[in-house]
């Protein structure tokens, strides 16, 4: 029975993807440990250290199929690691003589971290691949609304102009950044545990490096300078790179939850018949994507901390903290890869209402462009003069409820000097765009 919502039948479709689930659960992880014997076996073969024929019976033996879960579990219970019994089980599979030659010179946590490692590659790389996805579609959209005009706002209020396609840059430049540390970080993360008892291979006498060299390479990993049994920075910046691709995710689904409120109403995610609906309420279209990615963003970066406490390991093998590692980084992968797969629901699919952001826009009948028209009169009237020009017009403004432009003509000190165009032209939000669109360029050159 599924305790955590996330590995349920039902809740799991809100929560992580079966692809992710597919990548880092129980059977992945127990395959893969099967996987680091049979290739430890295969690159001792080479070296000589074990006869080619145990090399091969062990390697066609190591299928999950083999493995007697309920035997497995009750050994697990017993010794406290998967590990032992999966090499027991192997043993036996291979036979009594290859089986001899199992596990040879390995450890215990050898097995358990490159295992780790290896699911991690996994997970990385799906979620890499809808990272990419999302960073194009975003791009496509950035494109597609550079110039289409929306009241930019801080603390909630209307500011300045912006547009559409230069919040969206804002999104995307993030998300390409994290692509950026995924490439850097994966060397670090993606590196071979092999040290032994102690970490120095002494069971292998003079050979431990040659073994090292040879298993890394059958397993396509990395090699430490030295074993990382206590050192456990790699597999944790594995986990905060995802937090900080969840707090990246989170700004999307916050700016759009926003923007679909009914009284703003400017973006919506994608509908569908029930989408986002209520029980009671029929008219209702939640931002239900955004919530989903909101909720296991949070999840994730709830994680961070525990695997942060835990590379608190003692001396030259930990007794506590290694063993917090597998509740945190397998649920983070998942619920990373959950949050990105809502994240590109959004992003694929939302409709932009241009018409109702103009209308938002022009809303305060033109006071979004005050700073403008200030900035426009200072070079004629002096910055101080100006400021108190227009905010006396704004005053004026919001109090009838007339136009801003209207009150500025009421102003003797500009209606003296500029004519009602000049005034239009002031007060035009398109007008006072900055170099938005430079930035939107800069953030799409950078993908490429």
């Amino acid at each position: 029975m599924s305790v955590n919502p996330a590995d349920g039948a039902v809740f799991g479709a809100l929560y992580g993807t079966d692809a992710m689930r597919a990548a880092v659960g129980e059977r992945a992880i127990l395959q893969k440990m099967l996987d680091i014997e049979a290739a430890l076996a295969r690159a001792q073969a080479r070296l000589g250290i074990v006869p080619q024929e145990a090399a091969k019976a062990i390697s066609d033996a190591a299928r999950f199929e083999i493995l007697d879960l309920p035997a497995l579990a009750a050994a697990t219970r017993n010794t406290g690691y998967p590990v032992v019994g999966v090499v027991k089980q192997l043993t036996m599979a291979a036979g009594a003589e290859a089986g001899r030659w199992t596990h040879w010179g390995a450890t215990t946590q050898d097995i358990v971290d490159t295992a780790t490692v290896l699911v991690l590659r996994d997970a990385l790389d799906i979620i890499g691949a809808d990272l990419d996805r999302l960073c194009e579609v975003l791009a496509k959209q950035a494109e597609k609304y550079r110039g289409t005009v929306m009241a930019g706002r801080t603390h909630l209020q209307h500011a300045l102009p912006v547009t559409f396609g230069y919040k969206v840059a804002v999104w995307l430049s993030p998300l390409i950044t994290m692509r950026e540390r995924l490439k850097e970080l994966r060397p670090r993360a993606l590196r071979l545990q092999f040290g032994g008892a102690a970490g120095t291979l002494a069971s292998l006498g003079d050979r431990g490096l040659e073994v090292v060299e040879e298993l890394a390479k059958e397993l396509s990993l990395g090699e430490a300078d030295i074993p990382w049994h206590v050192s456990r920075d790699g597999v944790t910046e594995a986990v905060a790179w995802a937090g900080l691709l969840c707090g990246a995710l989170s700004k999307i689904a916050t700016d759009v939850m926003l923007l679909m409120q009914t009284e703003v109403a400017e973006v919506h995610e994608p509908h569908a018949p029930g989408r986002g609906g209520s029980s009671t309420m029929p008219q209702k279209r939640n931002p239900i994507a955004c919530e989903y990615v909101l909720a296991q963003a949070r999840g994730v970066h709830a994680l961070v901390p525990q695997m942060l406490s835990a590379m608190a390991h003692d001396q030259e093998r930990g007794t506590g903290p290694w063993q917090a590692e597998p509740l945190a980084l397998p649920q983070a992968m998942l619920l990373t890869h959950g949050a990105l797969a809502q994240a590109l629901t959004i992003a694929e699919g939302m409709t932009v209402d241009a018409a109702r952001m103009k209308r938002n826009l022009d809303s305060t009948g033109g006071l979004i462009v005050a700073e403008a028209v200030m900035m426009g009169l200072a070079p004629v009237l002096g910055r101080e003069t100006a400021h108190h020009v227009v905010h006396h017009a704004c005053d004026v403004a919001l109090a009838k409820g007339i136009p801003l432009a209207e009150a500025l003509a009421a102003e003797g000190e500009v209606s003296s000097r500029l004519d009602g165009a000049a005034i239009a032209k002031l007060t035009d939000p398109a007008g006072y765009l900055g170099v938005s669109d430079a930035f939107v360029s800069r953030v799409l050159a950078r993908l490429g």
